[in-house]
């Protein structure tokens, strides 16, 4: 291990993720309100936040600013990554159907995942990717928000598709009827934390039939007199600003929920056939990659999808046997993921859109365990494609087995930490990674990514080529 890197872990031994959490947050989204609404309630509330002007405050960094999108994969779970996309035969345990083979630099499982051994040439892996626990929840809001959940911040931290919908914000058009920040299959996603519910993501399990709760029983013309009459009784007080920030937010959930009712072109592309479905594989996750490209599609505001890929990658055991095997498994991924590209390039969407994919830690390495299967493990992959990200690529380089980094291969010369593919994704937007926000409840500045004091978290620049 390089000495960069020795530091490092000599300031996480001094300095541990151990903080006690700050508080728990309630909050709503625009799903609630289109619930509410369909069904003909309108009452509801929302959690109180601090009624700040915004500050901000920037180093100035330099960002990439190559892609206008991006769509965010959390493999929940954790997958393999020796089985996966850091490829490591272990004779006698490896399944020699995996039949790996040297495909544009990268070894790779081609008989696992023949679809995407098709393109590798358009995706990138950092294989240098550590995560700071093996703990699930923890890790998987670590990886959604870019931060320890356990530090002072995090319970309040939003997600990083929130930062990405408070930056672009201003960018919206009278048209974008979409929300800019939408979650396929990830009802369980982190919100918006302290900010706006503005920002907050649209939560959605994609259906044939598109959004639910997007008409009313009593049919729009009745719904359209219901709504004005609401407003003409409570809408001075949902919009004089007297009754302050909380008010105000109630409002616009409002206004966007209506925008979605009625509207021929929500499940238009909210919506889709059994004929395209099964060209993504006919599974939910296939379905959610599905919807993510026909809303990029749109064009209609939508700027960071998270999809949730709730496949079960946690293979405690029989990880090469069964309906629960990792061949089922990565069969989804590569229905799904090699479809989603191709789409994406047809409707020349891919240049502009960043997708991003890992789980929250990894899984051991070499033999498998007495019941077949693999345990939690720190080392871990990261799936870059599209967004100006040169192809073909592996970034660092792990040891025969796959049990730790050996090359780090990046300017950093060390992990990469959540944090780090954190800065990459913003970087990759246009949006300053080092800008620090004057809004926090604690008043101490909430940093987008955040200052360890040891060593600057950076983006993986090294992607681009």
């Amino acid at each position: 291990m390089r000495n960069e890197q020795e530091k490092v872990n000599r300031w996480f031994r001094k300095y541990p993720w151990n903080h006690q959490t700050f508080f728990n947050r309630p909050h709503a989204t625009r799903r609630h309100f289109l619930e509410l609404l369909g069904s003909g309630v309108t009452a509801s509330f929302l959690a109180g936040r601090p009624a700040k002007a915004v500050e901000v405050a920037t180093a100035g960094a330099a960002t990439k600013g190559t892609a206008e999108n991006v769509i965010f994969i959390l493999m929940a779970g954790a997958p393999s990554h020796t089985d996966t996309f850091d490829f490591k035969m272990v004779n006698g345990v490896t399944p020699t159907t995996f039949a790996p083979d040297t495909i544009n630099g990268l070894y790779f499982p081609k008989g696992l995942m023949p679809k995407l051994a098709n393109v590798t040439g358009d995706f990138a892996v950092a294989r240098n990717v550590r995560a700071h626990a093996v703990v699930h929840s923890v890790c998987q809001t670590w990886v959604q928000i870019g931060r320890n959940p356990l530090a002072a911040l995090g319970n309040i931290a939003p997600n990083i598709g929130s930062i990405v919908a408070a930056e672009k914000y201003a960018q919206r058009k009278p048209s974008d009827i979409f929300p800019t920040f939408l979650a396929l299959n990830s009802n369980g996603a982190v919100n918006q934390g302290y900010l706006s519910g503005k920002y907050a993501p649209f939560k959605v399990t994609p259906s044939t039939a598109g959004i639910g709760n997007t008409t009313n029983a009593a049919g729009q013309t009745r719904f359209e007199s219901r709504f004005k009459l609401l407003n003409s009784l409570d809408g001075s007080l949902r919009t004089s600003g007297s009754n302050g920030a909380e008010m105000s937010d109630y409002n616009e959930f409002y206004i966007d929920a209506k925008q979605l009712m009625y509207n021929a072109e929500v499940n238009r592309y909210f919506g889709y056939t059994a004929q395209r479905s099964t060209e993504f594989g006919a599974t939910a996750t296939g379905n959610a990659m599905l919807v993510a490209s026909q809303v990029l599609k749109a064009n209609l505001g939508t700027r960071f999808i998270q999809i949730t890929s709730n496949d079960g990658w946690d293979m405690h055991s029989s990880i090469y046997a069964g309906g629960g095997a990792i061949q089922v498994k990565a069969k989804i991924i590569d229905d799904g993921l090699f479809a989603l590209i191709n789409d994406l390039k047809a409707n020349g969407l891919f240049d502009k859109t960043l997708i991003v994919m890992y789980g929250e830690f990894g899984r051991t390495v070499g033999p498998v365990t007495a019941q077949g299967g693999r345990d939690h493990w720190p080392q871990q992959f990261c799936f870059f494609a599209g967004g100006g990200v040169k192809g073909g690529q592996g970034i660092g380089q792990t040891d025969a087995q796959g049990r730790d980094t050996i090359d780090y291969g990046w300017s950093q010369q060390r992990y990469v930490y959540p944090e780090d593919i954190e800065a990459t994704i913003y970087s990759a937007l246009g949006i300053d990674w080092t800008t620090v926000r004057r809004d926090d409840p604690l008043g101490r500045g909430f940093e987008y990514v955040p200052k360890t004091g040891a060593f600057p978290f950076m983006p993986v620049h090294e992607l681009w080529g």
